[in-house]
């Protein structure tokens, strides 16, 4: 069975993600909550885990574990979507960046439970 275009997108944004988590932490480490500890970790670990989410959703035998697992792995990101509001500036651009991405959330959950239901 192949992956419908929206789970395509999905599988294509873990994998890139998880790819640019590894060769450029920088990048994510300001969304780690403090509280968390070692951003550094936290950042190594979630690019090995979208990428192998991502590996698991574009085998057919493994595409619906990889389904439940993108799912888990993007509900486990919502602490980072909303640590956002508390270290971005105050000014139009950067809160509406952060405010437009956590709604994206629940669309991409909702594919990756579509995935991992086999639809």
């Amino acid at each position: 069975m192949e992956l419908p275009g929206r789970a395509r997108v999905l599988l294509a944004a873990l994998g890139g993600s998880g790819v640019l988590h590894l060769v450029r932490p920088r990048t994510f480490e300001w969304l780690v909550p403090p509280e968390l500890g070692d951003a550094r970790r936290w950042v190594t670990g979630t690019g090995v885990a979208e990428i192998g989410t991502a590996a698991l959703m574009a085998v057919p035998r493994t595409r619906r574990l990889g389904g439940w697992a993108a799912a888990a792995l993007l509900v486990g990101f919502l602490p980072a979507h909303l640590h956002t509001f508390r270290v971005v500036p105050r000014r139009p651009l950067p809160l509406a960046a952060a405010a437009v991405r956590l709604p994206l959330q629940l669309p991409l959950v909702r594919t990756a439970l579509g995935v991992a239901r086999g639809r």
